[in-house]
């Protein structure tokens, strides 16, 4: 895969799979612009690191919920390097809650962030790849967004959202060579799941066939193929990789 004179956005890209997703890009020659909401301190390392391997990266503050945020955003991705190639919607926050006590205002943050903000991002990307007649986004969905998951309603329904909006837009802009596809992550080991105490962790790998949580690297190993020409001919799409969980 070669990324060479291509520019990538990666919402979220300070931790987790957003930051494995962008060092990825990098060292295949893309520039990579890292955005983050707060932890200015870790975006500015995966920017530092992508420097280390002679590569070209900034680290961008804003918060893609924000429509007029997530313009800028763009705007400054093309300012900085010319041009957008790639999408990675990858931002994304939790506010666990059973249905009956989860507050609206959590439902509310969710629902903002990891789907509102992957439109707002995909708009305004949209109409940089159009002009351009190229591009490539990858969603970051979930499998929770396929089976569900108690206690996870926000987080859910924001994630089976993504996975429509990817096959709409899909839809609409493969005439122009835009190419939409989503990412389906089982769970993996990040701050996410860190937090988890150890009988939920063992719970969980009980009930995946590959007996183990993924790696952030593994997830980007699988978007960042997504993204790239290798995978030409692929739009609208739902790739999972959970280890088996949902099979």
């Amino acid at each position: 895969m070669d990324f060479n004179g291509k520019t990538a956005l990666v919402t979220g890209g300070s931790r987790g799979i957003g930051r494995a997703v962008a060092l990825g890009l990098a060292a295949l020659g893309a520039n990579v612009v890292v955005n983050y909401v707060r932890g200015a301190d870790a975006a500015e390392e995966v920017v530092a690191k992508i420097k280390q391997l002679n590569g070209q990266a900034k680290a961008v503050q804003a918060d893609v919920s924000d429509h007029g945020q997530a313009a800028k955003l763009v705007e400054d991705v093309v300012t900085e390097f010319g041009a957008i190639d790639v999408l990675i919607n990858n931002a994304g926050i939790t506010r666990d809650g059973l249905i009956l006590r989860m507050s609206e205002e959590d439902w509310h943050k969710v629902i903002n962030t990891n789907l509102s903000g992957a439109f707002n991002c995909t708009q305004a990307a949209a109409k940089k790849m159009i002009k351009q007649r190229k591009g490539s986004m990858v969603n970051i969905s979930s499998v929770v967004g396929l089976i569900g998951n108690a206690g996870q309603s926000n987080y859910a329904a924001a994630k089976a959202g993504l996975i429509g909006l990817t096959k709409s837009v899909a839809r609409e802009l493969s005439a122009r060579n835009v190419r939409v596809n989503a990412l389906a992550p089982g769970f993996i080991m990040t701050d996410m799941t860190e937090n988890l105490n150890e009988d939920i962790k063992s719970s969980i790998i009980d009930r995946v066939p590959l007996g183990r949580l993924g790696t952030a690297e593994e997830i980007a190993n699988a978007v960042i193929w997504l993204a790239s020409d290798e995978a030409s001919y692929i739009t609208g799409q739902v790739l999972v990789a959970d280890g088996g969980l949902a099979m």
